[in-house]
This record gives C-alpha cells, structure tokens and sequence, in this order.
C-alpha cells in the first residue's frame, strides 16, 4: 500500500509590513520581499520591516539557514522604492534617516549567526545590490542582472553597504560599479565574485534550495564558528575578537553533536546534528 506524500507545512512568522514575509519551511528560513508589482522595489516601510523579521527567523529554532529572495521571477529587488523620494530623502535631514533604515536592515542581515543566502532572480538593484551583499553566499539565475545606479540619482549609500561590496568584490571594482552606474549580468558578476555560483533558470529553484538544505544539514555550531571568524578577518578585527572566536571553536569541541560527527564517521553514516 502506497501513501501520498505530505507537503511540507510553511509557517509565516509576523512583520511589520505586509510585502516583507518572514517563512520557516523545516530547516529553512525565508526572507521574502514581496512587491513584485514594482519589480520588489523597497519603501522605508519595508527597509523598517527586515530588522524585526530576520529576528524572527534567527530566533526559531527549527531554523538553520536564512533564505534571502524577492517574490516572483523578475526582481530579487530592484531597489528602493524611488516613488517615495520626493518626501523620505527630501532633504539631509530625512535621508540620514532614511539611510538609517537601510543600514539597520543590511546590519540585521550581516549579523545574524546563521548563515544567509540571497537567491538572485531577475534584477538587483541599487538598495537589492546591498541586501544581496550583506548576505553570506549569493547565488543566481542566469537571467539576473546587477548594478549600483547611485551615480545617476545623486544619493549617497551608507558605508556598511558599500564595505559588504568591497568584501565581495574588491575596492577596485566596488569603485568601478559606483562610478559608472553599469550593469553586470550573471556570467560577470560570477567571474569578479560577487556571486558564488550562476544556474539556468529552470534549475535554479532546485538548485538554490539544494544549496541551503546542505547547509542546513551540517553541524550549526561549526558554521557559526566559521562564519564569525570569516567575517572578523575580513573586517580586520581578528585580534580583538579573539576571546570570542575561541569560545565558539571551545563550544564546537564541547558540543554533542561533535560526539555526534565523530561517532557517525566511524559508523560510516550520515550525521544527524542538534545544534548542541
């Protein structure tokens, strides 16, 4: 007797603004920006919104790894919502405000301790380029198309975002994409590693979420470690981190499921990590 397959259940988690969806799908988290009338432009709304929902993702704890994507095939985001300019970036006052927003959403991205995915579709943008950069990993379809147009609006980025492009890229090239205001396609922005990996778009679903369920199979603790000291290098604060990083490597050798690695290696089976 056969038995129908049950789909799994997706949980959606509350924010603060209806385009911003926060999902937890078993070990996956999704950070969706759902505008895909306006190509998944951002509003100051929703920039407010992504802080409260990465937190939310961060916070489950069925939740190994954090999906970053836009709804629909067109857009991860196209940017920031332009419409809205005339009143939120008016002027200095309101746009270091507005730039605050922005900044605490790609300082939630870039801080939590799970690792982040920014699944790349259709167009990246301006204020997407920056939530894709604050990222971990970035992966994309074939047909996304990148590109910092701030030259030819006149608005300045914040410094955290263009420092997560310098670590993505390199200070020449992150120089070179705000001067010019240019696009790149997919096969470019794989080749000056701004993306880690480029699939054919009837593929990339599979293999995206491929991705992320590998990562989510391994052992949490490890990758934490990893991605913290990862990071303290890049930020060239190794030093001043280093009781931290040890205590996490400390917490790695103390854990079970370091118990758990060793025991199934000699056992010659898959392990099954908890995180603990």
């Amino acid at each position: 007797m056969t038995h129908a397959a049950v789909a799994p259940t997706v949980l959606s988690l509350p924010t603060g603004d209806p385009h911003i969806r926060a999902e937890v799908d078993g070990a996956i988290g999704r950070l969706v920006v759902d505008n895909p009338e306006r190509r998944n432009a951002v509003s100051l709304a929703m920039w407010t919104a992504i802080p409260g929902a990465v937190a939310a993702l961060a916070g489950h704890p069925d939740v190994r790894v954090i999906v970053v994507r836009g709804a629909g095939d067109l857009a991860f985001v196209s940017g920031a919502d332009i419409s809205e300019f005339a009143t939120v970036r008016k002027d200095a006052a309101c746009a270091r405000a507005y730039e605050g927003a922005n900044a605490a959403a790609f300082a939630a991205v870039r801080r939590v301790e799970k690792p982040t995915v920014a699944m790349i579709r259709g167009f990246c943008l301006g204020g997407g380029m920056g939530l894709a950069a604050a990222c971990d990993l970035r992966i994309a379809a074939a047909d996304a198309v990148f590109g910092i147009p701030a030259a030819r609006l006149g608005v300045g980025y914040p410094p955290d975002c263009v420092a997560d492009l310098v670590a993505a890229v390199g200070g020449q090239r992150a120089k070179e994409l705000f001067f010019t205001a240019r696009r790149l396609h997919a096969a470019e922005a794989l080749a000056v590693g701004l993306v880690c990996a480029v699939h054919p778009v009837e593929a990339f679903e599979n293999e995206a979420y491929d991705l992320a369920a590998t990562i989510a199979r391994n052992a949490p603790l490890t990758i934490r470690a990893a991605k913290a000291a990862v990071d303290a290098v890049v930020d060239g604060a190794g030093s001043a981190r280093r009781e931290r990083l040890a205590a996490l490597t400390d917490a790695c050798f103390a854990s079970d499921d370091f118990a758990e690695g060793r025991t199934a290696f000699l056992e010659k089976r898959d392990p099954v990590f908890h995180g603990r």
